[in-house]
């Protein structure tokens, strides 16, 4: 489904099918990197289901879309400006394709937008970033699977370091007055968040 969405997407912008293939290549190279466990093929995969879910609500799908599959194209967990290099690859492979300025401007926004997760003014960004938070809220077996592949993209640090520094981020979403920021999220989610947050750091 994803590598579907994918070309269908592009084929609005572009008529050339062999770089089409080519970005696609890209993607399925970079989210399927063995140093990643969680931001991976399959963590795209949730995302697009749960945006699919609020479709209706959203403005510009094209852009949500590619943000979709360039957010974390670069993810190195021992950098610090994986949101600047994903959106600046994302800029560069939508002007491959003939990509309006305003798609590729609100893609980039939304980008940048997933490094610190606060509440924006554009209700589109909102949505994405909370579908890209849903894990979260998901059932408790399937949220352990997810922090226990966090843990494993950061295991060049010992616990010393990385349970410190995991604390600190399960404090900060637990002192939120709200995790999501749109209702629909918010009302299917955040009480569910909230209880696995605090089970992970019972566990640090």
């Amino acid at each position: 489904m994803l590598k579907e969405t994918f070309k269908e997407l592009l084929t609005k912008f572009t008529a050339d099918i062999s770089l089409i293939n080519d970005l696609w290549t890209e993607i399925e190279v970079h989210y399927s990197n063995e140093k990643r466990n969680y931001h991976t093929l399959l963590h795209l995969d949730n995302l697009l289901n749960q945006l699919f879910q609020v479709k209706d609500k959203i403005k510009n799908w094209e852009a949500i879309l590619f943000t979709l599959f360039y957010h974390d194209i670069v993810y190195n967990a021992l950098k610090s400006d994986n949101e600047e290099k994903s959106a600046a690859l994302a800029e560069l492979r939508m002007n491959q394709v003939n990509v309006p300025t305003d798609i590729i401007e609100n893609c980039k926004t939304q980008i940048l937008a997933t490094k610190k997760h606060e509440d924006h003014s554009d209700a589109d960004t909102n949505y994405f970033l909370d579908a890209d938070l849903s894990i979260l809220g998901q059932d408790t077996e399937t949220y352990k699977v997810y922090f226990q592949n966090v843990r494993k993209e950061y295991a060049i640090y010992p616990n010393l370091i990385y349970n410190p520094g995991r604390k600190k981020v399960l404090k900060h979403f637990l002192a939120m007055k709200r995790i999501f920021k749109t209702e629909y999220f918010y009302h299917k989610f955040e009480r569910k968040a909230k209880e696995n947050l605090q089970l992970e750091l019972n566990t640090l």
